[in-house]
C-alpha cells in the first residue's frame, strides 16, 4: 500500500467536478459513483420509504452493515458506503479526503434515490464522519444514529501525528522503524497507563509492516474529518435531528462515558448501553434500533 504525503486540497465548487454512474439500485445491491477520478462502491438493502445511510468503522466496508437489514429493511432503504481506502472504493485524488467530499458522496446517493432527506448510521470511525455531515447537511438529516460512534473527544495524539507536520513524520517513520513504539507501548502497559484491551487493540492494529502502512494512510487521508462537537449539537437542536447514541458497556475503546458528556442535555437525545464490547453491528442491533424508533 502507497503511503503519500500531505497535499493542500484547492478550492472548488461541488457541481463542478462530480458525476455518478449507477447500477438500478432495484437490480443489483453493489453500485458505484464516479466523482472526480475517483470511484465509490456502495451497497444497497432494504425496501423501506426512508433513506438511511450507513458509515462503516476503520478498516470495515459497506457489507458490514447487511446484518441490519433484517430488521429494518422494511422502514428503510439501507445505503452503505465504502469510505477511501476501504472495501472496493478506488480514492485517486492526490489530496486528504475532505468534509466537502463526503458532502458530494452523499449528495450523488440523494439525487439517484431521489430524496431530499436521510437519516444516518455511523459505527466507530463512521460516527466521527456521521458528525461530520451533521456540520454540513443537519436541515437535510431526520434521525442520526451513533454506534460505538468516534468523534465524541480529540485525541491528543491522533491530532499530533495528524494535523502537525513533525507529527506526521514521526507517524511515518514509525511505520517502518516501529521499535521505538512498541517499546513504548509494553512500558506503559506494566506502569499500568494502558489497560489490557487498549493495550491489545492498539497492538492487533500496529503488529504487521502492512497494518502500520494502512492505519497511518487512512489517518492521514482523514486528518480533516474532525468535527465541531458544540456545534453539532446546536445544529442538531436547531433542526430537532433525532439522535440515538448507543454503546458496548464493555467498550475500552469509545466507553460509554463519551456517549454521557456528549448527551449533556443542551439537545434532544436518548442513551442506550448495551451488554458488548466495541463490536456492535448485529441484525440484534437492527431490531433495538427499530425498538427505539
Amino acid at each position: 500500500m502507497l503511503i503519500f504525503d500531505l497535499v493542500q486540497l484547492p478550492k472548488f465548487a461541488i457541481h463542478d467536478y462530480f458525476s455518478v454512474s449507477l447500477l438500478p439500485f432495484s437490480v443489483m445491491p453493489d453500485f458505484e459513483l464516479l466523482y472526480l477520478k475517483s470511484r465509490f462502491h456502495g451497497t444497497c438493502e432494504g425496501t423501506g420509504e426512508q433513506l438511511l445511510i450507513c458509515l462503516h468503522g476503520f478498516g470495515e466496508s459497506a457489507a458490514h452493515f447487511k446484518p441490519l437489514t433484517e430488521a429494518l429493511g422494511d422502514i428503510f432503504t439501507i445505503v452503505a458506503l465504502d469510505m477511501p481506502l476501504h472495501g472496493s472504493t478506488q480514492w485517486q485524488e492526490k489530496r486528504v479526503f475532505e468534509k466537502e467530499d463526503l458532502v458530494a458522496i452523499i449528495s450523488l446517493v440523494l439525487q439517484q434515490q431521489g430524496k431530499e432527506r436521510f437519516s444516518l448510521l455511523g459505527y466507530s470511525m463512521g460516527g466521527r464522519l456521521a458528525l461530520c455531515l451533521v456540520e454540513k447537511m443537519a436541515e437535510r438529516i431526520d434521525r442520526l444514529i451513533m454506534a460505538a460512534g468516534d468523534g465524541f473527544r480529540n485525541n491528543p495524539w491522533h491530532l499530533f501525528v495528524t494535523r502537525t507536520g513533525i507529527g506526521n513524520k514521526i507517524f511515518k517513520y514509525n511505520t517502518y522503524h516501529p521499535q521505538l513504539f512498541f517499546s513504548l507501548l509494553h512500558t506503559w502497559r506494566r506502569l499500568g497507563l494502558l489497560n489490557q484491551s487498549i493495550y491489545k487493540f492498539v497492538l492487533n492494529r500496529m503488529d504487521e509492516p502492512e497494518k502500520r502502512a494502512f492505519v497511518y494512510n487512512v489517518w492521514t487521508n482523514m486528518r480533516n474529518m474532525m468535527p465541531d462537537k458544540k456545534h453539532c449539537k446546536q445544529l442538531l437542536t436547531r433542526y430537532n435531528v433525532l439522535t440515538l447514541l448507543i454503546f458496548g458497556k464493555y467498550d475500552r475503546v469509545i466507553p460509554p462515558v463519551l456517549g454521557t458528556r456528549f448527551a449533556d442535555g443542551s439537545f434532544s437525545c436518548k442513551m442506550l448501553v448495551l451488554e458488548k464490547g466495541h463490536q456492535l453491528i448485529s441484525a440484534q442491533l437492527g431490531f433495538i434500533i427499530k425498538s427505539n424508533l
